[in-house]
């Protein structure tokens, strides 16, 4: 048998009876923490051991009592969607002292409980390291007070710690994304979305503080996120006289029939003197300086309330499930954890190196080391910086290199949100490279039609938060105007295509890839960025448009279900989109909190519907009100909403009734959400990156020609990483009947969804995270493109 098939049923080989585990929040709340709680609770249920609450944090724990209480299957029911932590948080000065950490050890000694799931910031999971350090010592001391017998010594002689990271602030080395960060952008971007509407009206400029006292995660990623003018952040304090390049800049955008500004400023923002700066500071010298119509909103708290976003539920989940995993395996010997995400892969990386690292930042900044404090947050904060840089400020004409050559840019297939996010990137890449960037309107219907036209600078600002497709986009594929394509190819000079889309635009470039042997004209770099809401491109985990579809579906899924607090038992079976590709549902059902999810990937008959009609019966009858069930809209052709939804209301009668919904296009429009934002400008921004290179290459005696298969590539998000793949290698890859790829990832997730909805199955723990090491970013690294 392979090693993956031997790891498939882990609770055979990893059963959690006879153990104890105990979940705890500290420090600062985040959206996002009672999805880690549950995912713990049930996991930890489902293995065979007991789990624990322990309230208002480490205080909880020094005071025991009921502040430790054993926690049920029904105890976490409903917390899913509840922003904040249900079971508590509290700063806790008892527990910085022997004495508190003595008092917390026998209290844990007495319920017998050696395994801690810590969710929190660096503090909190530096005192568990502490803790788990001291253990021996303070159960030497517990039996020399008489408190405990001997015996209990040798029976709980180590303490096990696994760490998640709550935390807003994304103020973590040696993970992408901490639990609460992805809400907290929510919340700033839904501010700035508003402000900008009023700003516009009035012609103000507005600053805008978030939070981030040592960190500039959330101010940097809004502002890429929202095309803001100017960002402070203390890792990279402006140069001196900043204040007269910044006023330069904003006039500069007005003069350019910009009607508002917008500037954001993390709290911990500072100068090169490591000198405050403050928001009244800035609002002071606008209006000195320019004298224009200023207002402050400071968003203070606003960013740490509400509810979680659809990442942070499956991020808090997949870690919380990974944590119970990191508990079951480790021995004495094991160094406490964190369970982390690195691109699109949960990782375990040693509690104190990441702590380490951490404080290495504050370390180089105190020290003036701007740029080694840029480098120890990470790649994927280099990269944002960069990027930003990159597409915020316009370097002058004199200093553009001059390519000669022309680039068109165009959207294929259904409209995705971020599709503009990512056109904007495109352009304003492709300008500071010195190319003459051409927008297609239509799609390939605009582009043999001949609606291309020059796309300036200015003519994208404010794109980044648009829905939709503002250069517009047809399904139309190009193999049967080839030849009308090629002409206007030729009358405009391109010498490269970026397409932005679904799988209509992969197979667009299949086609002329194909078309080459004939048309000449084809011979140039053809680059696509996957941009559809159904995510099923091959050669990508992600799709631009999937995340904010997942938060449209997340969404409606919470309103419906609360629409049935307070009635009878209540089923609701929602149809969510995705051709025939099961990602949308298997994932917003996880966090929904699903209890099933019908897909084509998974076949199921009739016998699966009536044992989940069972399962959910049997459920109904305890204490759970409400039940989720989600169809992808080409599960199959038989068992339609309709069936499923009759078959469901016979089955419940008396127990429960049931409600169905079809969500329809409500999952495509909408402004995009800041993943899809932020993801749309960097992979766009790293494509033109690609294709500037390629011209480069390809440039021999006067013209471009490219005629290799590299040179007709798919951009996509493989695991860690961003990677470059010829379409002709990814048609292996394909399902074209069903227009899916024949991998994906996201299935591995099913049982998880299934295991947190209480059904027994089997779950496949061979891509966990092994135990790993923190690498230092260093420059020769850093390349500026590979980790979102």
């Amino acid at each position: 048998m392979a090693q993956t098939d031997t790891k498939k049923i882990f609770f055979e080989n990893l059963s959690g009876a006879g153990k104890a585990i105990a979940v705890l929040t500290s420090g600062g709340d985040a959206q996002g923490m009672n999805a880690a709680v549950r995912a713990v609770v049930r996991m930890g249920l489902y293995v065979g051991a007991k789990v624990y609450f322990i309230r208002e944090g480490y205080q909880g724990m020094v005071d025991g009592g009921e502040n430790i209480t054993e926690a049920t299957w029904e105890s976490v029911s409903s917390m899913l969607q509840v922003g904040g932590t249900v079971i508590g948080s509290a700063r806790c000065q008892d527990f910085r002292t022997p004495e508190g950490r003595l008092k917390a050890a026998l209290n844990l000694v007495k319920l017998g409980i050696t395994n801690l799931c810590v969710i929190g910031g660096d503090g909190s999971l530096t005192g568990a390291n502490l803790f788990r350090e001291e253990w021996s010592g303070l159960l030497a001391q517990l039996v020399a007070q008489g408190s405990i017998e001997q015996q209990s010594v040798q029976t709980y002689s180590a303490l096990h710690i696994v760490g998640m990271v709550g935390s807003i602030d994304n103020d973590f080395c040696g993970t992408d994304m901490t639990i609460g960060t992805d809400s907290a952008l929510h919340r700033i971007i839904e501010v700035v979305d508003a402000i900008m509407t009023t700003a516009q009206s009035h012609q103000r400029t507005f600053v805008l503080e978030v939070m981030g006292r040592h960190c500039g995660y959330l101010a940097l990623v809004s502002a890429l996120a929202c095309g803001a003018d100017w960002v402070l952040i203390p890792e990279m304090p402006p140069e001196d006289g900043w204040e007269e390049k910044m006023c330069q800049k904003l006039s500069a955008n007005r003069a350019g029939m910009k009607r508002l500004n917008i500037i954001i400023v993390a709290e911990g923002a500072i100068d090169q003197n490591n000198k405050s700066i403050t928001t009244d500071y800035i609002e002071d010298l606008v209006v000195k300086c320019l004298g224009f119509d200023t207002r402050v909103t400071i968003l203070g708290h606003v960013q740490r309330g509400g509810t979680p976003s659809a990442f942070d539920r499956i991020l808090a989940s997949r870690m919380g499930v990974e944590a119970v995993l990191a508990l079951l395996e480790t021995t004495a010997n094991t160094p406490a954890c964190v369970v982390s995400l690195c691109g699109n892969q949960s990782v375990r990386l040693p509690l104190m190196e990441c702590v380490k690292m951490t404080q290495e930042v504050q370390k180089a900044m105190d020290e003036k080391k701007f740029e080694d404090a840029v480098k120890f947050r990470g790649r994927s904060f280099e990269n944002n910086l960069k990027t930003y840089k990159l597409l915020a400020h316009r370097k002058p004409e004199s200093e553009l290199p001059t390519s000669n050559f022309n680039v068109a840019v165009l959207n294929v297939g259904a409209p995705a949100a971020g599709m503009n996010a990512a056109v904007r990137s495109a352009v304003r890449v492709g300008i500071s490279e010195g190319h003459k960037m051409f927008a297609v309107s239509d799609g390939f219907e605009g582009f043999y039609n001949g609606q291309i036209k020059e796309i300036k600078w200015s003519d994208v600002g404010g794109w980044t938060g648009q829905g939709g497709s503002l250069l517009g986009t047809k399904r139309t594929l190009p193999a049967k105007h080839a030849e009308k394509i090629a002409e206007q190819m030729r009358t405009h000079n391109i010498n490269a295509l970026l397409v932005i889309g679904g799988f209509e635009a992969f197979l667009s470039l299949l086609e002329l890839l194909t078309a080459r042997g004939k048309y000449d004209e084809f011979c140039v770099p053809m680059i696509m960025v996957p941009a559809t809401v159904s995510n099923n491109i091959p050669g990508s985990d992600l799709s631009i448009g999937a995340d904010t579809a997942l938060n449209a579906i997340t969404t409606t899924c919470d309103r419906i279900k609360q629409s049935a607090s307070g009635t009878k038992r209540r089923v609701f079976i929602i149809e969510t989109m995705g051709g025939y590709c099961g990602y949308l549902a298997t994932v917003a059902g996880l966090a929904a909190g699903a209890d099933a999810a019908y897909i084509y990937e998974e076949p199921f008959d009739i016998r699966d519907l009536q044992a989940n009609v069972e399962h959910l019966t049997e459920k109904m009858k305890t204490s759970i009100q409400r039940g989720l069930v989600l169809r992808n809209e080409n599960s199959n052709e038989n068992y339609t909403t309709d069936f499923i939804y009759q078959l469901y209301s016979e089955e419940g009668k008396g127990v429960f009734d049931c409600r169905k919904n079809v969500l329809g296009h409500m999952q495509q429009g909408g402004a995009p959400s800041p993943f899809d934002r932020n993801f749309g400008t960097k992979i766009s921004a790293k494509a033109m990156q690609w294709v500037t290179k390629k011209l480069v290459e390809t440039f021999r005696q006067g013209r471009v020609f490219a005629n290799t298969e590299d040179s007709c590539c798919l951009l996509g998000m493989r695991r860690r990483a961003l990677v470059f793949q010829p379409v002709v290698q990814l048609k292996g890859e394909t399902d074209f009947v069903h227009r899916i790829p024949k991998e994906q990832w996201w299935l591995k997730l099913r049982p998880l969804m299934k295991i947190l909805a209480k059904y027994k199955t089997s779950y496949d723990v061979s891509d966990s995270g092994q135990l790993e090491h923190v690498v230092h970013n260093r420059p020769k690294d850093s390349d500026a493109s590979v980790a979102m």
